[in-house]
């Protein structure tokens, strides 16, 4: 069934798009601007592909039209005929095999029983036995040496490929799983921090076939995300106003795990509507 939208009905919703895409991109714009860096906030803007301007760009979703939509007509994924946008089905055929993809892990991570005892680790291999940091302009916490010891005295358990990718060579041998791109519907799981920011990435990745609000729901959600990956992390962050969480405490384990649960529970419903909007270009 399509949905036909007047301008007097779809043009708002673009608006308030915008102006929700405007608070959530302000500050990185202005840094960027400034040419200033930050280790926390950029993460969304450099590690995932899509830019703030593309975000601004309101799309419906599937199954429906927009009347008067002049700025659709030529836009990638679209038609405009007989005055009305709407999705381009020729553009859903051709981007088919990635879609399946994209579902075929969602569907297997919702599948799987999440698990929440990582603790953030990840971000401590990337920095394992190495002067080669990548925010090399912030002290780690414990020093060099604290931080080796943390984890040498843990187990890894890491299940994400594009976190375990990170790792140094001498901790990669240290992770219980060896994550292979090949493996990561085999092995990423709910619980997993980068597993649920990567939410956002899969969501961008359908764009235009997904709704702009789910998008920026899995936007929001992984910026809260990478909030507590970095204050878990072994860099010293205090100056920017990030209270560490001390994973390697029992105290610090505690805080995390609960915030990972609650961050698990946050995602399940983004990702099972992921599944859903798949299963509806695929059917």
């Amino acid at each position: 069934m399509t949905v036909t939208l007047s301008p007097a009905e779809w043009t708002p919703l673009a608006d308030a798009h915008r102006v929700r895409v405007d608070a959530l991109v302000a500050d990185h714009l202005d840094r960027r601007k400034r040419r200033e860096a930050h280790p926390v906030e950029d993460f969304l803007f450099t590690y995932y592909p899509t830019r703030p301007n593309q975000l601004r760009v309101w799309h419906p979703g599937p199954g429906v039209r927009l009347l008067d939509a002049g700025e659709y007509d030529g836009r990638r994924g679209y038609t405009y005929r007989d005055g009305a946008a709407a999705l381009d089905p020729e553009e859903i055929a051709r981007r088919r095999n990635s879609v399946a993809w994209i579902r075929l892990l969602l569907a297997a991570t919702a599948d799987r029983q999440p698990q929440f005892g990582c603790f953030g680790l990840h971000e401590w291999a990337m920095v394992y036995r190495t002067s080669d940091v990548r925010h090399e302009k912030w002290p780690l916490r414990l020093g060099a040496e604290g931080t080796d010891s943390v984890v040498e005295s843990h187990k890894i358990a890491c299940s994400h490929f594009d976190a375990f990718r990170f790792f140094t060579a001498p901790a990669r041998g240290l992770n219980v799983l060896q994550p292979t791109r090949e493996l990561q519907p085999a092995l990423e799981q709910g619980g997993c921090l980068h597993a649920n920011m990567d939410l956002y990435k899969w969501a961008s990745k359908l764009m235009p076939f997904v709704p702009s609000a789910l998008v920026l729901d899995c936007f929001e959600l992984a910026r809260d995300i990478r909030t507590l990956d970095m204050r878990a992390s072994p860099y010293d962050l205090a100056a920017l106003g990030y209270s560490p969480v001390p994973i390697e405490t029992p105290a610090g384990k505690a805080e995390y795990a609960a915030a990972q649960r609650s961050f698990a529970a946050r995602a399940r419903p983004l990702r099972l509507r992921l599944v859903d909007l798949c299963d509806e270009l695929l059917g």
